[in-house]
């Protein structure tokens, strides 16, 4: 059966792969035969026409996905309402079963252009061949009948507003389910939220994460970078169960004596799922032993706001090296160097290699200069077991982030990685230079075209 979705006009690239994902989790698939050779085109349209095997399979994506605003059974699209009219007379079967004392409404919605209150009436009116007796309820009918008018956008080139905009495509389908999920997004708003900071992650961009790693009750994720728990929150309240490291133990901390993550996870009632909380460095970690974990998210560090870093020692001139001092009773801080990102995002595929149980998930964001991004910054990170799931683009113009997934499909064994081995091998190499490399640099001195005082 064809349906057709409506999604929220934001994060284009991030809706299907998030379809995907939450299908899989619930062990069915979907159709996109209409897109076989368009898709790239039509996840940029506000609607798209999907198959399904149930009506209950719609219930489970609109409760689900962050993007999906309503689902509805398809009934007929045209370029004019001629077509229209006659697609829909063929999808008689489909709808006749509510003709008979079914309380109805009809609703005319339009993309990109307001439809006046005079036109919706003639376009119901066109309708009346569909002789449906039942009566019109306007509050809680049982069935809810909604054309969707698209039209080009009404900008114009010189950045004003044309009066309207062009006539492009009409859709006609019986609403089956609003996209609920839609609401979490005020959940976890982060300036409701008792604990967060200058780096926390947008509520929409972690549940998309969080459905990227396919959280449910009983899995087991790890945010090696998680700073102020924004990802851990999403995931702990799908069903998962969270453990979170950071270099820094003070953002984990707050300031109050209950850690500010366990504050705000029991603000969601999510606190008996955050498993605990440590301090190292992921090059130096504790894990001795791997395939523990379903899922590893997270947003690792780039530089704008926060730099990464490791341990170890800087590389200063000798004559500048300065003789220890004591300080009693303050506890010992180890010193700590920069982590240059295209480094750690190998290091982080490697250690998900490790980690990850057989068909488990890596989803983190990688910022990378627009100009210069190429699919091999990506294929180069891969290493042997681990596959691209998908790679959506949230575009700020001169540079963008992507939401990277990754599979792990091998069972085979690995021992833990040893990262500065891995680091020597890489620089010795002649390899592709990634996008992503000394990005901190790069946004602050070239492309960005401002420096990080004016920044602040």
């Amino acid at each position: 059966m064809e349906y057709l979705f409506v999604f929220a006009q934001s994060h284009e690239e991030f809706r299907v792969p998030e379809l995907l994902s939450i299908s899989e989790l619930h062990g069915f698939t979907i159709g996109f035969d209409r897109y076989a050779n368009t898709l790239d085109k039509a996840i940029k349209q506000p609607f798209m026409i999907l198959m399904l095997h149930k009506e209950e399979h719609a219930h489970i994506l609109a409760q689900r996905c962050i993007l999906i605003k309503s689902i509805h059974e398809f009934y007929a699209e045209g370029a004019s309402y001629e077509v229209l009219h006659e697609q829909n007379s063929r999808a008689r079967p489909r709808w006749e079963r509510y003709i008979p004392d079914t309380s109805f409404k009809f609703s005319v919605l339009g993309y990109n252009f307001t439809v006046s209150q005079r036109r919706q009436r003639q376009i119901i009116e066109s309708f009346a061949y569909m002789d449906f007796l039942g009566k019109i309820e306007m509050k809680n009918p049982e069935v809810i009948l909604t054309v969707f008018e698209e039209y080009e956008s009404g900008r114009a080139p010189d950045g004003g507003l044309h009066k309207d905009g062009e006539f492009t495509q009409v859709y006609f389908g019986r609403l089956i389910v609003d996209g609920t999920a839609r609401s979490l997004m005020g959940t976890f708003d982060v300036k409701k939220r008792q604990y967060f900071g200058n780096t926390s992650m947008e509520a929409e961009i972690s549940l998309l994460m969080a459905n990227q790693t396919l959280a449910s009750p009983g899995r087991l994720v790890y945010d090696p970078f998680i700073g102020t728990g924004s990802m851990a929150y999403t995931t702990a309240y799908f069903g998962a169960f969270v453990y979170g490291s950071d270099i820094d133990g003070r953002q984990m901390r707050g300031k109050d004596k209950t850690p500010g993550i366990i504050r705000a996870a029991s603000q969601y009632g999510v606190a008996s799922r955050i498993m605990d909380l440590c301090t190292f460095d992921v090059t130096n970690h504790p894990w001795r032993c791997g395939s523990l974990f379903d899922a590893i998210i997270t947003d690792p560090p780039y530089g704008v706001r926060a730099g990464a870093k490791r341990l170890g020692r800087k590389k200063i001139r000798e004559d500048r090296l300065q003789p220890a001092i004591p300080r009693p009773n303050e506890p010992y801080i180890p010193p700590t160097k920069p982590y240059e990102l295209s480094q750690l995002v190998t290091d982080l595929v490697l250690l998900a290699r490790y980690l990850l149980r057989p068909g488990g998930r890596l989803v983190f964001f990688l910022p990378t200069v627009s100009a210069e991004y190429a699919p091999p910054d990506i294929n180069t990170v891969l290493c042997e077991g681990m596959e691209l799931v998908a790679n959506s683009l949230q575009d700020f113009g001169s540079w963008g982030r992507r939401l990277i997934t990754i599979k792990k499909t091998t069972h085979a064994e690995y021992l833990p990685p040893s990262f500065d081995s891995v680091m020597e091998v890489e620089e010795s190499r002649d390899t592709h230079i990634p996008a992503h490399k000394d990005f901190r640099e790069k946004y602050f001195q070239g492309f960005r075209g401002t420096t990080r005082d004016e920044l602040h």
